[in-house]
């Protein structure tokens, strides 16, 4: 009869075995890599001593010398205090491949996070599919995309990408909120070994699927220099969300500089006396949230836009702003896609939206006309109709357009619109309403007098249409400020619109359609 004493040496050896599944071949592999473990990668991002795993001894039954774990480590624990479901993949057991058991772990941890409406962060290092386990294989990969539907936009969910992602292995993260990497990971769904087999394509990993490649397409949403700092990225981004869409986000520090600072005043000569002048947006953004606070999402596409979160008395808030020192700020295709998915997350979680707006409108171009920008920014127009959060506009400069109506305008959903007195709203610019409707009367001109009668043209156009007054009078802003003003007045307006909730009518419709 075995007593207790030899039942806990067995506990002990066969947890001993799980943390090393593999044994020396796999520590091996690992320091040939110069990666940490699987359960090393969880610790680290979740709060010292938090972690508790989920499901160590599982393993594939009827397999004489399966390893347990099955390729992936699950479990749970706390960041900054708040609960965390962690996954995170096991490169050296059946290169973190997925199989039953793996499939079931999964599963488990993702109810688990259901069931407790709690985050859910994916750490993957995996090569996709296990191809030995065949059909086996793609079904638990479609169960597991199946409970990320259920998980999206109910808890935040978010894919850390390590080392080489193929096939399921990059469907599944691109279905989280968020993507992170670091600068050595690579995503793609055919390597360039298969790439070349069917279609005798030569091209590196790098090339193919690089970090900094998926990055500017937009896949990653950031990208960073080691797995330390991609840990530390995803904490602070968290910081800014809710548990899960039931709660609210933590309030860091409120009511921090109740009256106007010297900062606040700098914002009064930030904005060029001329038109053609380009300026930081991200000057006037660290003036006008909290702190200076602004954590920057998908910073290396679509550069015309800017996308992130500040803090407002406190509170989170997302930040939609043109950047015009990158094509102006004019909008484009893929700042569409970026604007788009950006406003739902922030919509999916009830985080306050804050747009500064200084656009010349859609960028023009064979090229962007090819790449589909009129249905990509269609989706930047559905984002903002369709969004139900707090928002609140600023107008800094230009809003031309396009531009106009979808950066927050209030005619399509933004709750208070604000301008300074340096905005200009108008269907274009005074250069592009010359080259319209006053073409002929500078024909008409004779040419030493040409420039001077353009010039005439555009100061009657910049003061007495392309001003913010019109708006005003005419109730299309809700006030026109002083942009020193900006930080408290958006203060105040978010403080109006705490208890906002969802206004949108009821409608009998399945749902609606989304330009795709």
């Amino acid at each position: 009869m075995t007593g207790t004493a030899e039942k806990l040496a067995e506990l002990r050896k066969l947890l001993e075995i799980a943390e090393e599944p593999t044994g020396e071949a796999g520590i091996k592999k690992r320091l040939a890599k110069g990666i940490p473990s699987a359960r090393e990668r969880a610790r680290t991002l979740l709060d010292p001593g938090s972690f508790v795993e989920m499901g160590a001894l599982m393993r594939q039954p009827g397999v004489p010398n399966a390893y347990y774990g099955d390729g992936v480590v699950t479990g749970r624990g706390a960041i900054d205090g708040r609960p965390v479901v962690v996954v995170s993949h096991d490169p050296t057991v059946y290169g973190g491949s997925v199989g039953e058991m793996f499939g079931r772990k999964v599963r488990a941890a993702m109810e688990f996070a259901y069931d407790n409406a709690c985050p859910v962060v994916c750490i993957n290092d995996s090569g996709g599919a296990r191809i030995q386990d065949g059909v086996t294989s793609l079904s638990w990969y479609a169960l597991m995309c199946r409970l990320q539907e259920d998980l999206s936009g109910y808890v935040p969910m978010v894919a850390i990408m390590f080392g080489k992602c193929a096939a399921g292995s990059v469907y599944g993260p691109v279905n989280m909120d968020i993507l992170v990497a670091t600068d050595k990971s690579y995503m793609f769904v055919t390597g360039p070994e298969v790439i070349k087999a069917v279609t005798g394509e030569e091209i590196t990993a790098e090339e193919l699927g690089g970090a900094a490649v998926q990055a500017r397409n937009g896949t990653l949403h950031h990208v960073a220099p080691s797995e330390e700092a991609a840990f530390e990225w995803v904490r602070e981004y968290l910081s800014f969300l809710p548990t899960s869409c039931l709660e609210q986000p933590p309030v860091i520090n409120p009511g921090l500089e109740p009256e106007i600072t010297a900062s606040d005043l700098e914002l009064n000569k930030i904005i060029p006396d001329s038109d053609r002048v380009g300026y930081d947006m991200h000057d006037v953004l660290l003036r006008i949230f909290d702190d200076g606070t602004f954590h920057e999402i998908s910073e290396a596409t679509a550069q015309n836009l800017i996308t992130g979160f500040a803090r407002v008395d406190g509170r989170p808030v997302g930040v939609v702003a043109n950047q015009p020192i990158v094509l102006g700020g004019a909008l484009d295709a893929a700042c569409s896609d970026k604007a788009a998915h950006f406003i739902r997350l922030c919509d999916a979680y009830d985080i306050p939206l804050v747009y500064v707006v200084d656009t010349p409108g859609v960028l023009p171009g064979v090229e962007e006309e090819r790449i589909g920008v009129i249905k990509r920014g269609g989706r930047m127009f559905r984002a903002l109709i369709e969004a139900t959060t707090p928002i609140v506009t600023i107008v800094t400069r230009k809003a031309y357009g396009g531009g106009y109506a979808v950066m927050g305008c209030k005619q399509l959903g933004a709750d208070i619109s604000f301008a300074w007195p340096t905005a200009r709203m108008a269907v274009m610019g005074a250069e592009s309403m010359i080259s319209i409707v006053g073409r002929k009367q500078l024909a008409a001109a004779p040419p030493e007098e040409r420039e001077t009668v353009r010039q005439n043209m555009t100061d009657f156009y910049n003061a007495t249409v392309a001003t913010p007054w019109v708006a005003a009078e005419r109730g299309y802003i809700d006030a026109v400020i002083e942009p020193a003003d900006t930080r408290l007045e958006i203060r105040k307006a978010l403080r109006l619109l705490r208890d906002k909730g969802a206004v949108r009518k009821p409608n009998p419709r399945k749902h609606n359609m989304f330009p795709m």
